[in-house]
């Protein structure tokens, strides 16, 4: 079943192959983002094989829903007739098990696209597919039930994590994330683009791995010109795509706008207690769960600085088409060809340049560690700040190593070949030595660069830097 037309995704049709194949019924749940392409996925691998496919639809109540799952059937099943309209969702799904029934297809793919929204207000939805699946499906040897939905916290907490009769029913689930930058290069020569990583990795500072963004690019153009015509045209898709990317996603949106806005605006992150005071919201349980759907969704990560206790956790922005939007985008008057090359002389854009790429590394530590040597070793990721030296020394990414080493990231985006002078050397001295005298450690600090095109060699890298790493490294 396996599709080698499809650009990436080793593991997901791994996955469901293994569900595809099982000698027993199936409930896969996948989830993600929008635009990230699960619908796409889940129809190229099952698009001939399926026995029933319905996608919800977005705002529509219950009778639309029902009649949209009615004339889906219908697709498949040409015994229905016009007037068997399901009253409610109980009933569409013994319609459902009828047909399913009458089949002799070996095994039976049911897919429905977009879940959530089927689930309307007083609608029983959740009992009645709790009704479908515990009742019937699941006491089958042949049945497929692949569900998926873009709001990611709904399919957590409402499906994964349901406490009443879909307890564990949920057998395998899928979190699609965008695409790395090893397959954002193959996606794109797919396309017959012809881009540097270098190139590539500017695109993908700027919107990311999601491959309906990706998707949107002209390989005729430069990067600098798509995202001159994507961002910054009158119509360009992404201009207008911020608010609508998280009105999909979450019921009152604003209040998730409202952390993810302020989040960019502090590179290293900021605590619940800062968080709380820039959004003005309560400290409470609702900020909680705004807090964690955020980060299900893949828009911010948590973390604990090195040799901090949990109450000390940070909130990271890392999504990079939310962070260059803000930056960029929303509030700036900028339009129009040669609007983004004109951006680049400004010390804005250094700065944003800085981060970008640190969150991209971040977002690539498993490929970090391959090229290190170290992937099969436990580690911890985090970053570090004093809470001591008046100069604030900081460390972009710390990896705590099981086998007593922890590398010590330096991460530079550069234009050229990176070359360390006497200055930064004696700052990079004193980090370290900071570091182990705040943290008291006593591993081995492996002092560990990231750069764009390599670091120079001279006499202010050799003895201080211990492993090197150049953007190809990402791309592994």
């Amino acid at each position: 079943m396996i599709n080698d037309t499809i650009i990436g995704r080793a593991s997901e049709k791994k996955i469901l192959e293994k569900s595809y194949k099982s000698k027993r019924s199936e409930f896969v749940a996948v989830y993600g983002r929008r635009r990230v392409g699960k619908t796409f996925l889940l129809k190229e691998l099952f698009g001939k094989t399926y026995s029933f496919y319905m996608t919800g639809l977005s705002t529509t109540k219950l009778k639309g829903q029902l009649l949209n799952f009615y004339t889906a059937l219908g697709k498949f099943d040409t015994s229905v007739q016009e007037e068997s309209v399901p009253n409610n969702w109980f009933e569409a799904f013994q319609l459902l098990i009828n047909y399913l029934e009458k089949s002799t297809i070996e095994r039976k793919v049911i897919f429905i696209d977009e879940l959530p929204w089927l689930d309307t207000p007083r609608s029983d939805f959740i009992s009645s597919l709790e009704y479908f699946w515990n009742s019937w499906a699941y006491h089958r040897k042949d049945i497929l039930l692949i569900v998926c939905g873009s709001a990611t916290s709904w399919m957590i907490n409402e499906l994964i994590n349901n406490h009443g009769g879909l307890h564990n029913r949920v057998t395998t689930r899928i979190h699609l994330q965008p695409f790395t930058l090893g397959e954002t290069e193959a996606f794109l020569k797919a396309k017959g683009a012809v881009y540097d990583r270098y190139q590539l990795i500017q695109l993908y500072m700027v919107m990311g791995g999601v491959p309906f963004y990706l998707e949107e690019v002209d390989v005729k153009l430069s990067i600098d010109q798509n995202i001159d015509y994507l961002f910054f045209s009158q119509g360009g898709l992404l201009r207008t795509e911020f608010t609508n990317l998280y009105r999909s996603l979450f019921k009152k949106q604003e209040r998730h706008i409202a952390i993810i806005e302020a989040l960019a605006t502090k590179a290293k992150g900021l605590s619940r207690k800062e968080l709380i005071k820039l959004t003005k919201l309560p400290n409470g349980g609702t900020t909680t769960n705004i807090l964690e759907e955020l980060a299900q969704c893949g828009f911010i990560q948590q973390y604990l600085p090195f040799g901090k206790k949990k109450r000390t956790t940070l909130y990271q922005l890392t999504d990079p088409y939310s962070l260059f939007y803000l930056k960029f985008i929303k509030n700036s008057k900028a339009a129009g060809a040669g609007a983004w090359l004109r951006q680049m002389d400004l010390p804005q854009w250094k700065a944003w340049s800085g981060y970008a790429f640190e969150a991209v590394c971040r977002y690539h530590t498993p490929q970090i560690k391959e090229a290190l040597g170290i992937k099969g070793v436990y580690t911890e990721v985090s970053a570090w700040q004093s809470s001591v030296a008046k100069d604030g020394a900081q460390i972009d990414l710390v990896m705590d190593r099981r086998d007593r080493v922890i590398n010590l990231f330096e991460i530079k985006f550069s234009q050229n070949i990176y070359a360390i002078n006497k200055p930064y050397a004696q700052n990079l001295k004193h980090k370290m030595t900071t570091f182990r005298t705040e943290t008291k450690t006593n591993k081995a600090l492996f002092l560990t660069f990231i750069t764009t095109f390599g670091l120079k060699s001279n006499q202010y890298s050799m003895g201080l830097v211990q492993n090197e790493l150049t953007m190809d490294a990402l791309f592994d």
